[in-house]
Parts: C-alpha cells; sequence; structure tokens
C-alpha cells in the first residue's frame, strides 16, 4: 500500500460506503467470472484449448467437479457436492461477517475479503446451478502445468494473498513501531 493512502482512504469512506465499496467488488468478480465461464462455454468445446502464449499460456475449457484446482475433482463419493456447497456457504458467512465488521480496518483487508466473496460466490453459482464449475485458464511450462483454473479461483488466491500480505506488514509495522529508538 502507498504510505499515506489507506489513511486517506479510511477518512473519507464511512461505514456504509465501505460496505458498499467492498460488495461492488465481490459483485464485479461475479459478473467477471459469470461472463468469462460462458463465453469459453459457448466458443469453446469442451476439452479442447486455445494456445495464447505458446509454451506458457493457453484457454483450455473443462468442467470441475472439484474444488478450486480440480482438488477432488476424481472423487466419486456421492456426498462430495454437496460438501463442497457447504463448505462454500460457511465461508461465504464467516467472509461477510467479517466484511461486515471490517468498515474500521484496513482496506486490504476488506479488498481481500470482497476478492474472496466474490470468488466463492462465483463458484457456489456454478456448482448449484449445473453441479460443476468450468475452469478454462492453463499455465504451463513444457510438461509442467498448473491444474486448469478459473477467475472465481484467482479471484481467492490473490484475496488470501492480501489477506496473508496484510497480517504480515500489519504486525511487522506494529512491532517495529512499539519498539524504543
Amino acid at each position: 500500500m502507498v504510505p499515506g493512502l489507506e489513511g486517506r482512504l479510511k477518512v473519507r469512506m464511512t461505514k456504509n460506503s465501505a460496505r458498499t465499496f467492498y460488495l461492488l467488488i465481490a459483485l464485479v468478480v461475479v459478473l467477471l467470472d459469470h461472463w468469462t465461464k460462458h463465453i469459453v462455454a459457448q466458443r469453446i468445446r469442451l476439452y479442447t484449448h486455445i494456445q495464447v502464449i505458446p509454451g506458457f499460456f493457453r484457454l483450455t475449457h473443462t468442467e470441475n467437479t472439484g474444488a478450486a484446482f480440480s482438488l477432488f475433482a476424481d472423487s466419486t463419493a456421492p456426498w462430495k457436492t454437496g460438501l463442497l456447497i457447504a463448505f462454500s456457504v460457511i465461508a461465504l458467512v464467516v467472509v461477510s461477517v467479517l466484511l461486515w465488521k471490517n468498515h474500521h480496518a484496513h482496506v486490504a483487508t476488506g479488498v481481500g475479503l470482497s476478492l474472496i466473496m466474490g470468488g466463492a460466490l462465483g463458484n457456489l453459482w456454478d456448482r448449484l446451478v449445473r453441479g460443476r464449475v468450468v475452469d478454462f485458464l492453463l499455465f504451463y511450462v513444457k510438461r509442467y502445468q498448473w491444474p486448469v483454473f478459473n477467475l472465481a479461483d484467482s479471484a481467492i488466491v490473490v484475496g488470501a494473498g492480501l489477506l496473508v500480505l496484510e497480517i504480515l506488514f500489519h504486525k511487522s509495522s506494529a512491532h517495529h513501531g512499539s519498539q524504543p529508538n
């Protein structure tokens, strides 16, 4: 965060405007996620791909019945989808409570929670409506590749990363600030 910027943002944002701002971020993530999944499902046949950056990145239409990055996708357990839906709902409740109480906290925390909320809602929507999630982003180098993922997964990871950075740097700055010179 730019030094001093967060303080200026806090002064200008009231409790309700902060909540609105964070919910708007989550809504944008949900809408972008839904739109990109729709475009991929309409324009790229299942299990085919479009090379974007040879040797590094391609769009690959897959459908994932598991969690983010295809975790548990191979499981045939009948309770898998229900468990993933329940986990998503619990995570959304926790994130919503934290966001509701976050109006006075650091902006990075609110943005991180908003990204997690938007990503969780995007994947939950697909899981409830279709029983599976459309994934399409594939990064790879030679034969090594990251599991195919989508915008919602990206938002969740970036949001979690912001929270981790906030924890590390907030504790670090609080610790250094309390020491005598």
